[in-house]
């Protein structure tokens, strides 16, 4: 071999050696999807939020966090590997992402039990730890991203998955604690698997996934963000670990410090409302569920099937007396009342911007003393929401995009204001449905219906409304959102745009649904075009429809309840 042929040979020799060892590297930190134990993880444990006390003393120093990722490809070398990266370690965090070899069926294949082998070898493993052990399984995925397989799934395929992951991981090794692990991101409450799966929770900051998402804005301000993701998690009765992402801010912990401090000065609001029933009933209503409209121009009021009629008023009504003018007439008509409060609009210059400050400084007393005499002058029913979709991250409102606490105490303040209530008003807490509404849950006593709108066409960027999602689909959404308040439901305001025989097949699904879900306490039907300021350069869509279109949604509607 001459002396060229030679240096080629060994180069070739070196860079096939560089290559293979550049493989190595792939395979442990986990870009190739086979099992490994990940050597550049980082994702440091920060802090502990315990609001029983058990682990207020616990050193958030001693317990290390590595991640190993299984699939299918797992077997005991794997598992070695993982126990010799904690043999020198004391407590113990274990981030488990477990993957398929089929993109989206992780979760499905989990349920089923198909790692079941893998876990019982892991188990194995961690029950011969002499220190804790907490293990955290397929972390973040409320974030709505595909970083991770089972992110961007249904709810209730996470939920499943995870008991089932928790109850073969305990059953191998009764030493290990699970924690269930969101980002804490808007949505989290949805994927909680239940207090029986679960013996801590933890919640990431600035974590990869969020840095991926686009849905809501990032809080700017890290001890906002501490808050915000802790009380994402308040129903959750578990200790909360705080973990840092890769790139930590150096003044996390100060921040941590200084969020923990003013939760627990508002402690008895946050977990004060916190109350959760996990048994899976639902409120059970046997009678017929109330119809309503919103019809200002009086086309359908007066159909023999309309118990009650919907108004919105602001401080503006209340201070002109237009509001007594409508509330009369609305009992004229024989009939009860939904009354939206939108606390705004104040003729005394006084700034909406604080509308939520102004309402528990007592700011518009005057102006609740009127409305409640109003509300108390008829004994008709009269179902009372006050500042509603105040979980929808805009600025369509006043009291949108607020801090979700001082919602609760501005919410509970307006409720309370009346202590000479008769049992005539009922309390309606009126999210949007969408993503994180339980962040602004009030507390079960303040609360006697939930509402959510129900719109076919609630987005800009959706003309054509063959395109609108059925009234099923919106409300199993809406439904799973708000389902742990445990409250029967009254849907203030639906409508559908487009044609009208469109209409007439999207009420007949929506009667349907109504049939068939028994905490469906009333709903309302909105008879109007929407406010056109809100659609920018698209006509706003128009809500109303045809007497002969309600009239058949209120024929099928009639079929009893089964």
């Amino acid at each position: 071999m001459n002396y060229k042929k030679r240096l080629f040979f060994i180069g070739g020799l070196i860079i096939l050696g560089l290559i293979v060892f550049k493989a190595r590297d792939f395979l442990l930190v986990d870009n190739t999807g086979q099992s490994a134990v990940d050597h550049d993880f980082k994702e440091p444990v920060l802090g502990i939020f315990d609001r029983s006390g058990k682990l207020s003393n616990y050193s958030v120093d001693s317990l290390a966090h590595v991640c190993i990722t299984l699939d299918k490809s797992a077997n005991h070398d794997t598992l070695q590997k993982l126990a010799a990266a904690m043999a020198s370690l004391h407590d113990v965090m274990i981030t488990i992402k477990m993957q398929s070899g089929s993109k989206d069926f992780v979760l499905k294949e989990v349920a089923k039990g198909e790692f079941d082998e893998i876990l019982k070898l892991f188990g194995a493993v961690i029950a011969r730890h002499q220190q804790h052990v907490f293990v955290r399984w397929n972390p973040e995925m409320e974030v709505p991203v595909k970083l991770y397989e089972w992110q961007y799934q249904s709810p209730d395929n996470y939920i499943e998955a995870f008991k089932h992951f928790s109850g073969v991981c305990k059953k191998y090794s009764p030493n290990v604690s699970i924690v269930w692990g969101p980002a804490g991101y808007p949505g989290t409450e949805e994927y909680w698997p239940g207090k029986e799966a679960v013996d801590l929770v933890s919640v990431t900051l600035n974590s990869k996934s969020e840095g991926l998402a686009m849905a809501y804005p990032i809080e700017r301000d890290l001890k906002t963000s501490i808050k915000r993701k802790i009380h994402r998690v308040r129903f959750m009765n578990k200790p909360v670990l705080i973990l840092g992402a890769e790139k930590q801010n150096p003044l996390s912990k100060t921040a941590i410090a200084r969020a923990l401090m003013e939760m627990k000065n508002d402690a008895p609001t946050i977990y004060g409302t916190a109350e959760m029933d996990e048994s899976g009933r639902l409120p059970s209503l046997v009678s017929k569920p109330v119809i309503g409209v919103y019809d200002p121009k009086l086309l359908l009021v007066s159909s023999p099937a309309v118990r009650t009629e919907h108004v919105f008023i602001d401080l503006r009504h209340i201070q002109e007396g237009t509001f007594q003018k409508d509330f009369d007439a609305v009992i004229k008509r024989d009939h009860d009342i939904i009354v939206s409060f939108e606390p705004w609009r104040d003729q005394k210059v006084r700034k909406d911007t604080n509308v939520l400050q102004n309402t528990i400084q007592g700011i518009y007393d005057k102006e609740f003393e009127e409305l409640y005499r109003i509300l108390a002058s008829s004994k008709r029913t009269v179902y009372l929401r006050f500042a509603h979709e105040m979980e929808i991250p805009i600025h369509r409102y006043a009291w949108q995009s607020q801090d979700p606490v001082l919602y609760i105490k501005a919410f509970r303040y307006f409720m309370n204001f009346n202590k000479s209530n008769r049992g005539n008003i009922k309390k309606v807490w009126g999210p949007a449905g969408d993503r994180g509404s339980m962040e602004w849950w009030p507390g079960k006593d303040v609360v006697d219906f939930v509402s959510v709108a129900i719109y076919g066409l609630p987005d800009k960027n959706i003309t054509d409304p063959t395109k609108q999602e059925s009234f099923e689909t919106i409300y199993n959404r809406k439904f799973n959102r708000i389902r742990l308040g445990g409250k029967p439901v009254f849907i203030t305001e639906f409508g559908v745009k487009g044609p009208e025989d469109y209409k007439k097949r999207w009420m007949e699904n929506a009667a349907g649904v109504i049939n068939n879900h028994k905490e469906i306490a009333g709903v309302c039907y909105f008879n109007l075009a929407d406010n056109p300021e809100v659609w920018g350069d698209i006509p706003a869509p128009d809500w109303s429809i045809k007497r002969e279109t309600f009239n058949h949604f209120i024929q099928t509607l009639t079929v009893d309840k089964h």
